[in-house]
């Protein structure tokens, strides 16, 4: 796991992808945790227009911008191909949530150089920077 405690924090324009309607799930929960602690967050959910008011991108690369961080709430079999997107668009950090993450897609991200952490959610460990 990269060291993010020094790090991470500072960065303040996330994406989640993996980011849902269902304000019981964690790529709901999540995305209005990171907006409602002054985040700016993009919302990445190619089945969604929007979410939670806010406009909702397909993918990584129709985001407007480039994001600090992309904050992966999807299933293992798809955190590769994301991954994938965000070392093409040029993000240098990625954080798979507890159940996003595949052996195949921390490699990559790591041989792309991304910065990466994982087994750790971000609510929890965001507390401890505030």
């Amino acid at each position: 796991m990269a060291n993010y405690s020094a790090e991470f924090p500072k960065y303040r324009k996330w994406a989640v992808v993996g980011v849902s309607e269902d304000r019981e799930k964690y790529g709901n929960k999540i995305y209005r945790d990171l907006r409602n602690a002054g985040y700016q967050v993009f919302a990445i959910n190619p089945k969604l227009e929007t979410v939670e008011g806010d406009p909702c991108y397909s993918s990584v690369k129709s985001l407007p911008e480039t994001p600090d961080v992309v904050d992966l709430v999807v299933p293992p079999q798809a955190s590769a191909k994301v991954v994938d997107d965000c070392l093409a668009a040029g993000i240098k950090r990625i954080w798979f949530q507890p159940g996003s993450e595949s052996e195949e897609a921390i490699q990559k991200a790591q041989d792309g150089g991304m910065e990466v952490v994982y087994d750790a959610c971000i609510m929890i460990q965001k507390q401890a920077w505030v």
